[in-house]
């Protein structure tokens, strides 16, 4: 089933089942879905975005806003924690027309969130809302103690307190196994002292908790443990943004932890678990890096081409040169080669158990995500070069193309470097 089509003359501006073109993927929830996001997302983030990334910070009351019209939960992987959410009083996705009700949810309404997300071409807006809910809250639902949850989850999955997911460390990219944070266990077993750092951790500066990566044992990934460690007004923890080139508004973190004590309840799951529970993050934040990347790149060549149909050189535009236009179908081939490989992926994801999911798509996940950097990378760059001078410039015309090439290494290095990627995909046949 296709969407309506939508009334717009640029090529590539949106995906093939918004443009009137069947599709096999999408049910009429999922397009009364997408309607929903795209009205709320367009005025609550996206009206803002451009200002809100050039003043670096997005503020506090859009989290509120998204956590009030149930508009956060859509960032965590299916399945659900359905029972959990009927207990808070959430039977829905979203509020009012176009919501969906938990048992109706699957990865194809998570993608249509994600992709409407990204529409402005900028990753730091959202991102700002979305990372650390994302990643940072689901490690405690399926691994946390009763109690843990008990305590912390309300509040978190309700948007009242904010959460990070904690990994990265200043010599610890991708090779996780090689964290140095240390957590060790106090003489009365009563509390964790943690020690070290963590780097270019999204939202950490705004987050009350991250979930962490620590290590309790030895060397090597069976050393690590996952701890919830309270970060702001506690005592031995600081917090500073970082200057990253792309995504500026997303909050990039450098945090210090300097005899942190954090209660032996925290803890989640088992010690040792740590490296398991990390990996079954990465395919869910792979999956929507790849989304989003795609998005980003559909921006940039639908923002290239428009400029190209009026802008004249040589006496008459740009469209009208074979170059440029050769230009522009290279990228979109490669464009439209990813959203059909990424809504393939995405249905999949409705169709297999998710441990089943886990491990067949785990290493295409990765390639997927991969690829999506490199796609980005190629309609980024086509923008820039086709803007010309404009394209150079942080401001005027060419701005949000000059933007989204900045934040193109934002795409290729989180989530697992391209490279390991792309070796990761190989070794997983």
């Amino acid at each position: 089933m296709s969407g309506s089509k939508t009334p717009t003359p640029i090529p590539f501006s949106e995906p093939p089942y918004l443009c009137g073109l069947p599709s096999p993927y999408y049910t009429p929830s999922h397009l009364a879905w997408q309607k929903h996001c795209r009205a709320f997302i367009s005025t609550h983030l996206l009206e803002h975005a451009m200002e809100w990334e050039r003043e670096e910070t997005v503020p506090a009351h859009v989290y509120a806003t998204f956590a009030t019209g149930n508009m956060l939960l859509p960032n965590l992987p299916t399945p659900l924690p359905a029972a959990l959410l009927r207990q808070l009083g959430v039977h829905a996705i979203g509020s009012g027309e176009g919501a969906v009700k938990l048992e109706d949810w699957d990865y194809i309404h998570t993608a249509i969130y994600v992709d409407e997300m990204a529409r402005s071409g900028l990753a730091g807006p959202g991102g700002a809302l979305t990372v650390g809910y994302a990643f940072g809250i689901p490690p405690l639902y399926k691994f946390g103690s009763e109690e843990l949850q008990a305590r912390v989850l309300p509040s978190l999955l309700l948007g009242k307190k904010r959460i990070c997911i904690a990994i990265t460390e200043p010599d610890a990219g991708s090779d996780v196994a090689n964290i140095k944070t240390t957590a060790v266990k106090s003489a009365d077993g009563t509390h964790y002292v943690v020690n070290g750092s963590k780097k270019w951790i999204t939202n950490g500066v705004w987050s009350d908790y991250a979930s962490m990566a620590v290590r309790t044992g030895g060397e090597g990934a069976g050393g690590l443990s996952m701890l919830l460690v309270p970060l702001l007004g506690q005592e031995g923890v600081s917090m500073r943004r970082l200057k990253v080139s792309g995504q500026i508004s997303a909050g990039t973190t450098f945090i210090e932890l300097d005899d942190v004590k954090v209660p032996v309840e925290n803890l989640i799951g088992e010690e040792g678990m740590g490296m398991r529970y990390i990996m079954t993050n990465f395919n869910h934040e792979r999956l929507t890096i790849a989304i989003g990347a795609t998005r980003q790149a559909r921006v940039a060549l639908a923002a290239a081409f428009a400029y190209c149909l009026k802008r004249e050189a040589f006496g008459k535009t740009l469209m009208d040169q074979p170059v440029v236009r050769h230009r522009l179908a290279k990228c979109g081939a490669e464009l439209e080669s990813q959203w059909a490989w990424v809504e393939q992926f995405v249905y999949q994801m409705t169709k297999l158990p998710k441990t089943d999911a886990d491990v067949e798509l785990g290493g295409l996940t990765a390639l997927a995500k991969a690829q999506a950097g490199r796609v980005l990378d190629e309609c980024a760059r086509c923008a820039v070069l086709l803007f010309g001078g404009n394209g150079y410039t942080r401001t005027g015309q060419g701005e949000l193309a000059e933007r989204i090439y900045r934040e193109v290494p934002g795409i290729r290095i989180p989530g697992g470097s391209e490279d390991v990627m792309m070796d990761l995909a190989v070794r997983s046949w």
